[in-house]
């Protein structure tokens, strides 16, 4: 009995000690300069945790400090790599009211697209080739709209040819959750719904698999109501589209 007791109070000493170990830095009055060293150092080893919290601890300090934009900046990247996709988004929504002609805000467009499209991702069912057609997109849509607007604006940004590729992978992705949506009217009947989901594929999406796919759906909508002429056109929407 003495022996589990003792073997209790030395695990009980053991992770008094971790959790001292583990708790996190007083930098207050830390000076400015040598915080920023510190991010610095803690940026270029990976240690994105511990970067945050150095960098968050100098914007609270030194809010107007000569290395203010750039710890905003910091900030940002280290959010977005820590997959702290939400304080990322804060804070990019916040450096970009604050600093509008900032050189750098395409490079700050570039994170939000790829924190939302982040946000819109699922690893684990993606491992299981789980179909995520269904999910909400949301995010997608947002991730799709700092894209397009990086790529109108900031042509020659180093960032725009990856935004691009980018842009390709989301309206199919978001061309599918429309699919998944024109489906489901036509298990339930709805056939004038199909149809104008199909159109809104086509305004939106018409160069995608998921699109070609909803003509086929759309052609059925028109023999169920019986809209000969209508369906003769989706046909040849088909016909011609199969051929590319």
């Amino acid at each position: 009995m003495k022996l589990c007791t003792r073997l209790l109070l030395t695990s009980l000493f053991a992770l008094t000690v971790v959790g001292c170990t583990t708790s996190k830095p007083d930098l207050k009055d830390v000076p400015e300069i040598d915080l920023y060293s510190q991010a610095e150092e803690q940026l270029q080893g990976g240690l994105m945790k511990s970067a945050v919290t150095v960098l968050e601890e100098m914007d609270k300090s030194y809010p107007f400090g000569p290395y203010s934009q750039q710890v905003q900046l910091n900030l940002i990247y280290s959010y977005y790599k820590a997959a702290d996709l939400a304080l990322a988004i804060a804070s990019i929504d916040r450096f970009l009211k604050l600093n509008p002609t900032h050189p750098n805000i395409d490079w700050v467009i570039y994170l939000r697209g790829l924190s939302n499209m982040a946000l819109d991702d699922n690893q684990i069912q993606g491992w299981f080739n789980v179909d995520r057609s269904d999910r909400d997109p949301d995010f997608a849509e947002t991730a799709f709209k700092d894209f397009t607007y990086l790529v109108s604006s900031y042509p020659y940004s180093p960032y725009s040819y990856d935004a691009q590729q980018r842009l390709t992978y989301l309206k199919n992705r978001l061309a599918r959750y429309q699919l998944k949506i024109a489906q489901y009217y036509t298990d339930r009947q709805a056939y004038v719904a199909v149809i104008n989901r199909v159109n809104y594929m086509l305004e939106q999406f018409s160069d995608t698999e998921a699109t070609r796919e909803g003509l086929v759906l759309m052609k059925n909508a028109y023999d169920q109501l019986g809209l000969v002429n209508e369906s003769q056109k989706v046909q040849q929407l088909i016909v011609a589209n199969s051929a590319l």
